[in-house]
């Protein structure tokens, strides 16, 4: 997940100038072509089919799994569809084994009362290389957000503004107090900087703590709580800022570069595109695997084992393309030595409300952060502002995002002090009259990326057998892309080699 802001910003005090968005008015089309399948038996396999947008196949079949396959990929999350994708390239036979009822992991959307609703807040930045490479963005109908944010801050709002992008916003900005004129300058090095640096070189440079890389840089503690806590801190899930100062370098890279987006039919269409151009037979929903085995002693076939006691055979190699905290227990007997999963884990907590249209405070598709250092909301925004198809036609989408699990908080308490905390922000009366939709508590939502790290992880287990996941590289969309991708071509060298 990211949020949408550029690196490049001067901020100015609310109520600022209108911000402008090229935005298209949408229709709805995403909406009546909703449909989820639910296999019944664990083997069940169907064709994909997107269940927001009419664009996607709508051919669907249905067949037993397979005893033997040349590849075994699973997990099919945005690192497994990257691998499979590569697989595919190679003219491998592959298949692709998920969990779930569909493709995309933690990537996934819903539909709710004619709202699109995505797992969590996730943005898509248009300048990620590995997704450059990989998806086709004009399907993707991809909605901007305004390249700036609203910052809450002493009871009232202050705009962050890129100056390339909203260069009069940003100059009528330098006076606030969301960091001084030198934070603001050192912004402006640090984009230079790192818009000089390949991303191999960003993604292996010396490491400390984001906080720590901060302050020595010199920002002063102004912009570290009222700006980069709550933007980063949403960015990594972590407000403290322990994250290791290479993910912000990459991140804030990107950010300069591209364009913060949303797909018009929600965030799952980005898994579904890639999941499409995939054979119809080879993708296998509810079908967990739960361990993978040996075939022979000195041999390089491995068993994959499902939960209802279907096995399945590969003849090349195992890609494990699960969350960390799966991976370990699937490759369980395979690893020489224990693997210590890192903690804490990253978790967010995220609520959906609807609203009339006229009870919307802002039409912009601007970001909202908290910069107050109180309450437990660090970022909202008003989705349908950014694409409208998000909601049905009249209707305000409001999508409100907390960092931590909030386990011990029950959902009526969270959904009360979050409704009273925006009432602060935008008033009783409007924020009283939302309607409360869902809330998502996303348990793992990035791995724990605090230094030491290896964000380019040697993907390969053994002979054979290989991982991918945002936690073998950058816990980003990217990362995913790439670790997977990676995987994939380290298989097909050492199939190569052992053929020689």
């Amino acid at each position: 997940m990211t949020l949408p802001v550029s690196p490049f910003a001067i901020i100015s005090p609310f109520p600022a100038p209108a911000l402008t968005t090229s935005n298209t008015n949408l229709s709805h089309s995403c909406h009546p072509f909703y449909h989820r399948f639910k296999p019944i038996n664990a083997s069940s396999q169907i064709s994909l089919h997107s269940p927001l947008c009419s664009q996607s196949p709508s051919t669907s079949s249905s067949s037993s799994l397979p005893t033997k396959t040349g590849v075994i990929v699973i997990g099919a999350g945005l690192a497994g569809l990257a691998a499979a994708t590569r697989l595919q390239a190679d003219n491998i036979p592959f298949l692709l084994l998920e969990a779930s009822d569909a493709v995309g992991g933690r990537v996934r959307s819903d539909l709710v009362d004619g709202f699109i609703l995505d797992r969590g807040f996730q943005i898509f930045i248009t300048a990620y290389p590995e997704a450059q490479k990989l998806l086709d963005y004009s399907p993707l109908n991809l909605q901007k957000f305004y390249a700036g944010a609203q910052v809450y801050y002493d009871g009232r709002f202050h705009i962050v503004a890129d100056p390339i992008r909203h260069f009069s916003d940003a100059l009528s900005s330098l006076a606030n107090p969301i960091g001084t004129i030198a934070d603001k300058l050192l912004i402006a090095l640090t984009r230079v900087r790192v818009l000089t640096q390949p991303d191999d070189e960003i993604l292996s440079a010396p490491e400390v703590s984001t906080v720590d890389f901060l302050r020595e840089i010199g920002f002063s503690d102004s912009i570290l709580d009222r700006f980069f806590r709550p933007f980063f801190g949403g960015i990594f899930f972590d407000t403290e800022l322990k994250t290791t100062s290479r993910l912000f370098d990459f991140i804030f890279k990107c950010l300069a570069l591209g364009e913060n987006t949303i797909p018009a039919c929600g965030i799952s269409a980005i898994p579904e595109q890639l999941a499409a151009k995939l054979p119809s037979n080879s993708v296998f929903f509810n079908s967990r695997a739960s361990s993978i085995s040996v075939i022979q002693a000195d041999s390089d076939d491995f068993t994959v084992r499902l939960e209802n006691g279907e096995e399945v055979k590969s003849e090349l190699g195992v890609i494990v393309a699960v969350e960390e905290f799966e991976a370990v227990k699937i490759l369980a007997g395979n690893l020489d030595a224990p693997v210590q999963v890192k903690i804490p884990i990253r978790s967010t907590v995220c609520l959906y409300f609807s609203a009339d249209q006229d009870k919307v405070p802002v039409k912009d598709p601007v970001l909202f952060l908290n910069g107050s250092g109180k309450g437990v909301v660090n970022n909202m925004f008003f989705a349908t502002n950014v694409a409208p198809s998000y909601g049905p036609p009249g209707k305000g989408l409001v999508s409100v995002s907390l960092i931590g699990s909030f386990d011990n908080v029950g959902e009526e308490e969270l959904v009360e002090g979050v409704v009273k905390e925006l009432s602060g922000w935008f008033g009783e009366g409007l924020v009283g009259s939302w309607k409360y939709l869902r809330m998502y508590r996303v348990g793992y939502a990035q791995p724990n990326q605090c230094p030491p790290t290896d964000l380019k992880k040697n993907p390969r287990v053994k002979s054979g057998l290989y991982i991918c996941g945002d936690y073998v590289a950058s816990a980003t969309f990217d990362g995913a892309l790439a670790s997977g991708r990676r995987a994939a071509e380290a298989l097909i060298r050492e199939r190569t080699l052992s053929k020689v």
